[in-house]
């Protein structure tokens, strides 16, 4: 079957989907050509613009720099009208209630940040709150990431998981901002125990992945030993949970001491800085927001969201 396959490591990236991240000699002419087309930048773009993070355009865009250009000049444009660094836990934090998404306390032995994901822990029906959860959370992660390391594992547990907890809506979405605004900061992600009626989906949603990062995606069964051996060659299998067949019984969801964890991080990272006036419409993860409160939202204009006028 198509996990079989998947779930024994890939041509053209080591099952632990650890690569070196330094720039390959021919890329440094390249991120200067990028960094020319760009043009000057000012304030937070400039931050968004290292070497290491145009690498991670050209080498999703196979090294080809007009199209990694208009990528990255995309992102920055994204990250301008979204504000993905003004969305604070507060915000939030009802999307976290169960535990669907988190930062877990240990990493790999590469020392990658682990976001573990449980799709059967789904609570609420926004899509865009949904999507706003996964953006902190995938900022938190960057921000956590150790000075050598560029990206993160993901550990996806199927226990207890049905068609009904899954959006097509929602993966497209998710899929979309991953690529086009996260590109390579994906090292690895694993689907633990996922159920037969999973095959359907994952040939629906293929498509509208980069092969690049359908081969980072492994299948892992916790009754078999070839792909379980995929997991001890990334984890020290004290810090794994349990729940992923790992010895660490402490390092399950608790929702407390996961939001005292992410305040912290707000606080250690962005300081007392007020919310934006995008985020400050999203309050509550828009879960509760009326569908013609949505609307009316969406047809304001950046600039006077930008501006705080509306």
């Amino acid at each position: 079957s198509i996990f079989s396959k998947m779930s024994l490591g890939t041509k053209g990236s080591s099952s632990s989907g650890f690569e070196n991240t330094s720039p390959p000699e021919d890329y440094l002419n390249k991120i200067n050509e990028v960094r020319t087309l760009l043009g000057p930048l000012i304030g937070k773009s400039s931050e968004y613009c290292s070497d290491a993070a145009i690498t991670r355009y050209l080498a999703a865009r196979n090294g080809h720099v007009k199209k990694a250009t208009k990528m990255l000049k995309e992102t920055l444009k994204w990250r301008t009208q979204y504000k993905p660094r003004e969305i604070r836990w507060e915000e939030i934090a009802r999307e976290a209630e169960t535990g669907k998404i988190y930062r877990s306390n240990y990493t790999d032995k590469y020392g990658r940040p682990v976001l573990v994901m449980r799709p059967s822990c789904q609570n609420t029906k926004s899509p865009k709150g949904q999507i706003r959860f996964l953006v902190y959370c995938m900022e938190n992660a960057i921000l956590n990431l150790p000075d050598n390391q560029e990206q993160m594992v993901w550990l996806i547990d199927f226990h207890g998981f049905n068609m009904s907890h899954l959006s097509i809506k929602v993966s497209r979405e998710t899929a979309h901002v991953l690529q086009e605004h996260y590109p390579e900061r994906l090292g690895l992600a694993i689907l633990y125990n996922p159920p037969k009626i999973f095959e359907p989906f994952w040939k629906m949603v293929k498509p509208f992945l980069e092969p690049k990062t359908c081969n980072k995606v492994k299948f892992v069964y916790s009754d078999d030993n070839v792909s379980k051996k995929i997991l001890e060659d990334i984890f020290d299998m004290e810090q794994l949970e349990v729940a992923f067949g790992g010895e660490n019984s402490d390092s399950s969801f608790n929702f407390e001491k996961y939001a005292e964890r992410m305040r912290e991080d707000d606080l250690k990272f962005y300081g007392n800085t007020p919310v934006s006036s995008t985020s400050a419409h999203f309050t509550n993860s828009d879960s509760e927001v009326s569908d013609t409160e949505m609307k009316r939202l969406e047809d304001i204009p950046d600039e006077k969201i930008k501006n705080g006028t509306s």
